[in-house]
């Protein structure tokens, strides 16, 4: 059983900035694929961003291709999430999550957190 925590939510302004972590509670956290996926209000869960777990290639919708970066410290158990030049429509619940295999595929994942809420204002 693998317990991710996300932190760093909150509202920010449009053109901003935000970095999110998610802190994993394992010894094998090296071997787990971690991603990012968001929720927006009415809305279904959607992919924002994967890295592998043995040799960080990442990938991206075209949404956020370009201004979100997802990097990993497999020492501190951690994935980050750095959003830039964020939009309105970006605004969502983030959340993350632990797997065999990074993509954008929802059922690749094992684990999820509770999520951290990102507002962006125009």
């Amino acid at each position: 059983q693998v317990e991710v925590v996300e932190s760093g939510g909150r509202l920010v302004q449009a053109g901003g900035s935000l970095r999110l972590s998610c802190a994993a509670s394992t010894r094998t956290f090296s071997s787990y694929a971690m991603g990012w996926f968001r929720q927006a209000p009415g809305k279904e869960r959607e992919f924002v961003a994967a890295i592998s777990s043995t040799d960080g290639i990442t990938s991206y919708p075209s949404s956020v291709k370009g201004r979100f970066t997802i990097s990993r410290d497999n020492a501190e158990n951690t994935v980050y999430l750095q959003m830039n030049s964020l939009k309105p429509e970006d605004t969502a619940v983030y959340y993350c999550n632990a797997g065999k295999t990074a993509g954008a595929a929802i059922l690749w994942y094992d684990y999820w957190g509770q999520g951290t809420r990102v507002t962006v204002s125009s």
